[in-house]
């Protein structure tokens, strides 16, 4: 019924400085969806979703900015992505409540992410229990085909292909007014954090991509290990340093340090976790040293930053107001 080409879309929440995580388990897959499908890859900053965490106006903004610059000295490219703030589209609010209006509360109940964030001690509010509500609008909104995202988010696209399925059944007959979307997984697996769980702002174990020289080692040295003596035989398995630096080396460079773990050595020298964790840094270092100059760059002139979340916010707008008046058209409010 609606011709629409094939369209990715994801998004990002502004609750803090994106981290190694982010980068490997989706800001990476993004950029290299640019190739796939130039000219209809979405990416919005999720602020609205922020609102049920963070409560500082300033914060919020500075968090927004810091992502921008994230995605664009990591590889967006303004000409062959659309990047913008999710807030700068309002029609997805309206959305909201169209699907709000089709879906059972069963469903939402159902929400693994919704009971997590519970069981770890947030207080529940609307907003928290709506947010597959408004992530589905945030999708529905652009009629995407795939929807790339964690494994923690994929029972939100799921939701999501029920909600339109809803909508099209109880206003439009059963038309796809809504495109149901598929959504994709990394195939990253869990990027661990300092403390060996997963790499998250919540838990304060990250490791940025942008930090050099002494901050970076700093914080690569953080890394929690076993207090296995220099000299000493070192465990590959479950060793969070060897998990990060097979993010960062081929097969045949990870089997030559895992050699030097069983052998306690390297190049004929005593070999410990400290070195471990300096070929580490090392690795992070050269593989960002690019983006880290992209980012200063985005830093100084924040005119261009502003400028092509206009752009991109301009676009996705167009879409999400000709879904809007699809929609409205199938409610009878037009």
């Amino acid at each position: 019924m609606y011709a629409t080409p094939d369209r990715t879309l994801s998004g990002i929440q502004p609750t803090g400085t994106p981290h190694l995580g982010n980068y490997f388990g989706a800001i990476e897959q993004h950029i290299a969806l640019q190739d796939q499908y130039p000219g209809e890859c979405f990416y919005f900053i999720a602020d609205y979703h922020a609102l049920t965490t963070v409560h500082d106006g300033d914060t919020l903004r500075a968090n927004v900015r810091e992502v921008a610059r994230t995605y664009l000295a990591l590889g967006l490219d303004p000409q062959r992505a659309t990047l913008f703030r999710q807030s700068d589209v309002p029609e997805v609010t309206e959305l909201t409540w169209f699907l709000a209006s089709v879906t059972g509360m069963g469903l939402l109940e159902r929400a693994h992410a919704y009971k997590d964030k519970i069981a770890r001690g947030m207080k529940p509010n609307v907003g928290l229990f709506l947010y597959p509500v408004l992530m589905a609008a945030d999708i529905l909104a652009y009629r995407p085909s795939l929807v790339p995202v964690g494994k923690d988010q994929m029972q939100h696209v799921e939701m999501t292909q029920d909600m339109a399925t809803y909508f099209n059944q109880a206003f439009a007959g059963g038309e796809p007014v809504l495109r149901r979307p598929e959504g994709q997984l990394s195939s990253t697996p869990v990027v661990p954090g300092l403390d060996g769980q997963k790499m998250s702002k919540s838990y304060g174990n990250t490791i940025s991509m942008f930090d050099s020289g002494k901050a970076l080692r700093k914080r690569v040295g953080k890394i929690v290990t076993d207090s296995t003596p220099l000299g000493e035989p070192l465990k590959t398995e479950g060793c969070h340093v060897l998990g990060l630096l097979g993010l960062f080396k081929t097969n045949a460079e990870l089997d030559e340090i895992k050699t030097n773990y069983r052998t306690a050595t390297r190049n004929g020298q005593p070999f410990g976790y400290g070195h471990a964790k300096q070929l580490l840094a090392e690795a992070i270092e050269t593989r960002f040293d690019a983006a880290r100059q992209r980012h200063a760059h985005f830093t100084a002139h924040p005119d261009e930053l502003d400028a092509i979340l206009a752009r991109g916010a301009e676009r996705a707008r167009g879409l999400a107001r000709q879904t809007l008046q699809d929609c409205k058209k199938a409610c009878g409010l037009r």
